[in-house]
């Protein structure tokens, strides 16, 4: 496949870095958008690679810097409210969904767009809910994620990706794999909440693989991005206590818990899997092993 120009939103996030990278392996050339006042050190050394920084909630300068771009695939990742110290209600309706509005109008001429939901948009299921279903957010940011990705769906371009529990190298320092393994490369274990709580963990590099495989998705889809198994906590500590060989014993409910937290939280990759051929092909222990080689260096 000769290569395309692409635009990435959030590339200076986690996930949008690491796609930036699969972009440019694959030949592909990357316009990448950040907000105004967003972190480029995850972009640092990067060849080719052009920055652009750009609020999305300003509809002119999301036109102007499309323009610029001219993007045949894009690739919508910026996002307000994941984190828990992101609580504007109003910003984060501007961001994902007015956001969302202004880069799909922006990009009409694209071949391709590609948006990253969020598995919050489901709600608390106790089973692993297929697209088809109802949702049910319970937060200013899972309805904002849902009603971007309704809007979309009526389209005739766009599909959404529901991301359940993203990790690996360039993560946020704070957030639990990198504090889980970067204590356990010195022997020990932080704080942590109750064992039962549970993810469906999946390792960024499947992710990127993802996305990149949806732009031949047929326009409207929805598709979970899921490995299909949970972890519970107490099972993620015990494969890391083995993996990076740490004596300590855990310390459970010695961390407060957070709103989002559940003891079922699994996604069902089986339509993503049927359509595109997309499975999570990085085991929990080697994508463990990964992030550990990465913080190491």
């Amino acid at each position: 496949m000769p290569g395309r120009r692409a635009l990435v939103t959030g590339a200076g996030g986690f996930v949008g870095a690491n796609l930036v990278r699969r972009l440019l392996a694959d030949g592909h050339r990357v316009t990448a958008m950040i907000g105004p006042a967003s972190a480029d050190d995850r972009l640092a050394g990067l060849a080719d690679v052009e920055i652009v920084r750009c609020d999305l909630r300003d509809g002119e300068a999301v036109e102007a810097a499309a323009r610029r771009a001219r993007p045949e695939w894009v690739f919508h990742l910026a996002a307000h409210g994941a984190y828990s110290w992101q609580r504007d209600p109003v910003r984060i309706f501007e961001t994902n969904t007015l956001g969302t509005v202004h880069l799909v109008e922006a990009t009409r001429d694209a071949e391709a767009f590609v948006h990253a939901g969020s598995s919050s948009e489901y709600g608390l299921k106790d089973h692993p809910p297929a697209e088809d279903e109802p949702i049910s957010p319970n937060s200013h940011y899972a309805v904002a994620k849902s009603a971007a990705t309704l809007w979309l769906a009526q389209l005739p371009r766009g599909v959404t990706l529901r991301l359940y529990s993203v990790y690996g190298p360039w993560e946020e320092s704070g957030r639990l794999m990198p504090t889980l393994v970067d204590h356990a490369l010195r022997g020990t274990l932080p704080p942590l909440v109750d064992p039962r709580i549970a993810r469906d963990f999946v390792f960024v590099d499947d992710a990127c693989d993802a996305l990149v495989r949806a732009v031949d998705a047929p326009a409207g889809a929805i598709y979970n991005v899921a490995s299909g198994r949970q972890t519970t906590l107490a099972e993620l500590v015990e494969v890391v206590r083995d993996e990076f060989a740490v004596s300590e014993e855990p310390r459970w409910n010695t961390m407060a818990p957070r709103d989002w937290d559940t003891a079922t939280w699994v996604g069902d990759p089986a339509r993503i899997a049927a359509d595109l051929g997309w499975t999570a092909t990085t085991e929990l222990r080697a994508g463990l092993r990964a992030l550990g080689g990465w913080l190491r260096s």
